[in-house]
This record gives C-alpha cells, sequence and structure tokens, in this order.
C-alpha cells in the first residue's frame, strides 16, 4: 500500500507540471487568439482587439494568469470556449465518450486476437503462422493510422459498401436504445479496425516472443512433466506471466492510441476529442485545447498509475521487492 500510496502522490505532482508545461506551449505557440476572435467578428480595430483581451483575462501578467487557471482547474472549471461559448467541461464531457469507445474497441480487439495469435504462434514457433505474425508485425506497425483509415475507407467502405464510413450515427437514424446501439457499433467498425490493427500487430509479436520465453521456463517444463494437459500449461501456467510485458505495454501506450485516436476521427469524421482538438487549433480556441490536453494528459498519467497497480497484482514478485505493507 505504501508504495500504491506514493505512486499516486507521483501522478499527482505530474498533472501539475503538466498543468503548467501545456500553460506554457500554448502562450509560445504561434497565432494570438484576441486576434483570431477579432478577425472572426471582422473587428481589426486595436480598441476591439484590447477590449476582448480584458473580457478574456489575456492583458494580465502570463505568471497571473497561470495562477488564475491552476486554480480553476483545481475547482473543476476549465474556463468557457471562445468560438463554441459553453463551458469547456460540457465539450469535453459530450466528446470524450466516442473517443473512449473508439479506443477501448481499438485495444480490446488489438489485445484479445494479438495475444490469441501470439500464443498459437508461440507453441509452434517453427510454424507457418508463427513465420506470418512476425512478417504482418512488420507490415502492420508500418502502416501509419490515417493511411489504414483511407484504405478501409475506400475498400470496405465506399466500394462495397459494407460498412458506414462517417459519424457516429446514420443522419436520417430513428429507433429504439438497441437500435441505436446497433448503429453505433456499425459506424464503429472501421475505425477501430484502422486503430486495432496497428496495435494488433504488436502485441501478437510481444505475446509470442514473451510465450516462446515463457514456455522454455523450470516451471512450465515441471507441470509438462506432471502430465498436465497442454492447454492446462499454456492458459493456466504459461499464459498469465505471458501477458505481463503486454498489460505493460499497452498502459504506457494508451496515450500513443489518444493520439491515433485523433488521427483516425478526422478521416471517418468520428465524432470525438480528436475533432474537437483540431477545431480548437483551427480557431485558436486555448480554452478548449488546454481542456482537450489536460484530459488527454490526465488519462495517460491515470493509466500507467492502474497499469502499475494492476501490475503488481499479476506479478507478486514486485509486491515483494517493492516492499509493498
Amino acid at each position: 500500500m505504501k508504495a500504491i500510496a506514493a505512486r499516486i502522490a507521483q501522478s499527482l505532482g505530474l498533472i501539475l507540471a503538466v498543468i503548467v508545461l501545456n500553460f506554457f506551449l500554448i502562450q509560445i505557440a504561434p497565432g494570438d487568439a484576441a486576434t483570431a476572435i477579432a478577425g472572426d467578428q471582422s473587428a481589426s480595430d486595436p480598441e476591439v482587439i484590447e477590449q476582448i483581451r480584458e473580457q478574456y483575462g489575456l492583458d494580465r501578467p502570463l505568471l497571473v494568469q497561470l495562477g488564475i487557471y491552476i486554480g480553476n482547474v483545481a475547482r473543476g472549471d476549465l474556463g468557457e470556449s471562445i468560438w463554441f461559448n459553453e463551458p469547456v467541461t460540457s465539450l469535453l464531457a459530450e466528446r470524450i465518450g466516442p473517443t473512449l469507445l473508439l479506443s477501448a474497441a481499438a485495444l480490446g480487439f488489438a489485445v484479445v486476437v494479438g495475444v490469441a495469435i501470439g500464443t498459437a504462434a508461440a507453441r509452434k514457433p517453427e510454424s507457418l503462422l508463427s513465420h506470418a505474425v512476425t512478417v504482418l508485425a512488420l507490415i502492420g506497425f508500418a502502416m501509419p493510422a490515417f493511411w489504414t483509415g483511407l484504405l478501409l475507407l475506400i475498400l470496405i467502405g465506399v466500394r462495397f459498401d459494407f460498412f458506414p464510413v462517417s459519424g457516429i450515427h446514420d443522419v436520417d437514424f430513428e429507433g429504439n436504445w438497441i437500435e441505436s446501439w446497433l448503429d453505433i457499433g456499425q459506424h464503429l467498425i472501421l475505425p477501430a479496425l484502422t486503430l486495432g490493427i496497428i496495435y494488433l500487430a504488436q502485441y501478437s509479436r510481444l505475446s509470442r516472443a514473451s510465450m516462446l520465453e515463457v514456455l522454455e521456463s523450470d516451471y512450465v517444463r515441471t507441470a509438462r512433466a506432471k502430465g498436465l494437459s497442454e492447454r492446462s500449461v499454456v492458459f493456466k501456467h504459461g499464459l498469465r506471466n505471458g501477458v505481463i510485458p503486454v498489460v505493460t505495454i499497452l498502459g504506457l501506450q494508451f496515450g500513443a492510441v489518444l493520439s491515433g485516436a485523433i488521427l483516425v476521427e478526422s478521416v471517418f469524421a468520428w465524432p470525438g476529442l480528436g475533432r474537437l482538438a483540431f477545431e480548437a487549433v483551427t480557431r485558436r480556441d486555448t480554452p478548449v485545447l488546454l481542456g482537450v490536453l489536460l484530459l488527454v494528459s490526465v488519462s495517460v498519467i491515470v493509466a500507467n498509475l492502474l497499469t502499475d497497480i494492476l501490475y503488481r497484482v499479476i506479478d507478486p514478485r514486485i509486491r515483494v521487492s517493492g516492499g509493498d505493507s
């Protein structure tokens, strides 16, 4: 428990550092929020720009703005969108669901199928399947998310018209909640496949390498010597230790998954955080962009914290070496 408490304290400190870093990165970025607002309102008068700066607190010293922003974030207030004229928290609440759904579906597909393929390949390391996993992993890892998305969109969505190619719902959709979820599921398939293929390649290769090592270990040989079935040896004794590297990489790659989701959302017009971030950048909507960056950063930190805790649950040796009590 002491180690977990220490990790939580470190995570809170890291979140504070991320808030400060994101704030300064936005400030040094090219462009000016007040000028962007004035331009959108067709008002380039310096007096109007100065009024806008005063209205949004942009005329105050940078450290004062930072202090106010940190205080507001601590209270759960992320400010109000300059472009949408509504609280940033409301915008994030509307968009986070689709992004989490897309990320979870892609990771679920990649982990389940990747571990299954990798484990099957490790059981027969010289088989055609084992060599195919290696080749497909290299191909899958090399394909950019946007290119894979466009390829699936053209071949599966447009040419053969198997699945919808944009949005989260049909424009003219009407139905009950069951039909609604079925419609969302149809729209989710292509984006989730696009994002999942990249990580499927990684997890299948990683699972194969990890299981090859585990299946050659002494305790697995002992289990086989006791007369246990091969299925029991592989899935009961080998797989638990074989998936530890997958769990570790899964937590560390959560931020990369969210970044990939942003590109995929742009390709398939998926209404998530990625499209919101793109709109915020093009419109110089600083509060929204800061909110998206903060939410993604906190999600990555929390995912790494949960991965560390899960790692200790899976592997008792870490609890002993870490001095947990």
